[in-house]
């Protein structure tokens, strides 16, 4: 199971190969801290604004908010946001929030059209038909004594209050990106994915018997 500092790591060698391959505009510092005395959270410069996605306010409303307050751990250079954020008891996961806030315009392209419209990788992201919305990644050990309704770890889609599709395990930050990469940007030409930092070191199961009877997300061992 990844430590606070392995976690740490692994966000910064992840955002620097990230940057590496161009598809990042900004960037902000990961580190960690101290809370409640004994716990340690890894999380960015601007995570304090991140529960203002929560509010009942359109997405371009969230979305412009997150981006005044440079609440992310990179912005894309598509707009999209992603957000890395863990918890720790010693070296014991206690929650994780991990999400991806695709932008719902582009200033930008007016300016530089060309960019997007000869870029394969950013065909969908100038698609009309393409309906962007925010994901995000949960985990939370307060919750582990619910049967079934809201699992320790899962997947929310869009703002929906009840959507939580069940995952396995939590996620590390290698598998979230991995996950961003292969659904957002992978393309004919280029397997982004593939050249990714690799970390093997995963957090354990968390699902119940229930949560896996039913349409779930697994986490590759």
């Amino acid at each position: 199971m990844p430590s606070p500092s392995q976690t740490e790591t692994q966000i910064n060698e992840l955002v620097g190969y990230l940057v590496h391959i161009g598809l990042v505009d900004r960037q902000r510092p990961t580190f960690q801290k101290t809370v409640d005395g004994n716990l340690c959270q890894v999380t960015f410069e601007g995570s304090e604004h991140v529960q203002f996605a929560l509010k009942n306010f359109s997405y371009d409303k969230i979305y412009r908010y997150l981006v005044q307050a440079r609440a992310y751990n990179v912005k894309m250079l598509d707009g999209a946001l992603i957000q890395m954020m863990y918890e720790f008891a010693g070296r014991t996961l206690q929650r994780h929030r991990l999400a991806f806030f695709s932008a719902p315009h582009l200033e930008n392209f007016q300016s530089a059209p060309k960019t997007y419209l000869e870029d394969e990788r950013y065909a969908d992201v100038v698609a009309k038909n393409i309906v962007r919305f925010p994901l995000r990644f949960d985990y939370g050990v307060p919750e582990a004594d619910q049967e079934w309704g809201h699992p320790k770890s899962h997947l929310t889609l869009g703002q929906y209050k009840n959507c939580r599709i069940p995952v396995t395990a939590p996620l590390t930050p290698f598998w979230f990106i991995d996950f961003i990469l292969r659904n957002f940007y992978h393309t004919a030409f280029a397997q982004y994915a593939e050249r990714l930092p690799r970390h093997s070191n995963d957090f354990a199961p968390s699902i119940l018997p229930a949560e896996q009877a039913v349409v779930h997300i697994a986490i590759p061992a």
